[in-house]
């Protein structure tokens, strides 16, 4: 059998049925599986984010009151819609805490990367400080606006982690598939 024919058996999915069905796509797109299980397994980083925020936002802007106005070079959390110096810190760590769960999981997960730990970490780290600082500029102006329409900090900063993740999303995604963590070399050669 040749390879050719050996690669489209490989690919044929017998019988019926949903699961039969699920698979022929998945052979059939399989780039698309791969941004549907990217953003899919995305959500273990988002829930690590909205979780971090909302802990956070109870510990340093209720608990502790660290809402003195902040600036640092481009972050503006002056405001007090912004919730000062602990809505800056609440995104930090947030943003920071998603980004090392994003890395195992897309590297491992999504894209089955070959490549040295060495070698995509520092890529990573470029690409999560990228994130980071889009992930501290935004939520300001965001909590700003939602406060502007009267909704309270629970949601203002919900919605801020909302524009956080649709923006990591499309940074990420074609830089982790071509740059940092591209798929195993035998992967390649069978696609």
């Amino acid at each position: 059998m040749s390879d050719t024919n050996k690669n489209e058996s490989s690919q044929q999915v017998e019988g019926t049925g949903f699961i039969a069905a699920c698979k022929r796509l998945i052979n059939k797109y399989p780039n698309l599986w791969e941004f549907i299980k990217f953003n899919v397994l995305s959500n273990i980083s988002t829930i690590t984010r909205f979780v971090a925020v909302w802990i956070l936002t109870a510990l340093f802007v209720h608990a502790l009151q660290l809402t003195q106005p902040f600036s640092f070079l481009i972050f503006n959390y002056s405001k007090p819609s912004t919730n000062g110096l602990g809505g800056f810190l609440t995104f930090l760590i947030a943003e920071i805490l998603a980004q090392a769960v994003n890395f195992v999981v897309q590297m491992k997960w999504v894209f089955k990367s070959d490549a040295s730990f060495k070698s995509a970490a520092w890529k990573y780290a470029i690409l999560a400080v990228i994130i980071v600082v889009c992930g501290l500029l935004l939520p300001g102006y965001v909590t700003t606006l939602c406060k502007g329409f009267g909704w309270n900090d629970a949601v203002s900063s919900t919605l801020a982690s909302v524009v956080n993740t649709v923006l990591a999303v499309i940074i990420s995604y074609p830089l982790l598939k071509w740059w940092i963590a591209p798929a195993k070399k035998d992967d390649k050669a069978e696609k």
